[in-house]
């Protein structure tokens, strides 16, 4: 599993994990995600669209690194997570946590509100 970081102008960054959130893609990119997402007060949109599974190694890792960020006083969304995904999200209550939002603009409006 691929996880590519960006910083958009406004200083928000945008992670995007295109592939499979089961074992092996997880951990290829637990400690990395955790590195991008260690900074205090930033603000994290975590691209899902290209995520094709989603197991519950996979939500783990989300929610350790929203957690992580959160307790340091950023904010997080994910972002057009396919259906399946999104589904798998919703199952375990995560989206009551971390907003789950379907476009950019959106999720930068939420971020910077």
């Amino acid at each position: 599993m691929l996880l590519k970081v960006s910083e958009l102008e406004d200083g928000i960054k945008l992670i995007s994990l295109p592939g499979r959130m089961d074992i092996v893609g997880t951990q290829e990119i637990d400690t990395r995600l955790t590195v991008a997402t260690a900074s205090e007060s930033a603000n994290v949109i975590i691209d899902l669209s290209g995520v094709e599974f989603m197991a519950s190694i996979g939500i783990g890792v989300l929610v350790r690194a929203a957690n992580a960020l959160l307790h340091r006083k950023g904010k997080i969304v994910f972002m057009n997570p396919q259906s399946n995904v999104l589904h798998a999200l919703e199952s375990t209550q995560i989206n009551k946590v971390v907003p789950i939002i379907n476009n950019l603009v959106a999720a930068r409006d939420y971020l910077n509100s």
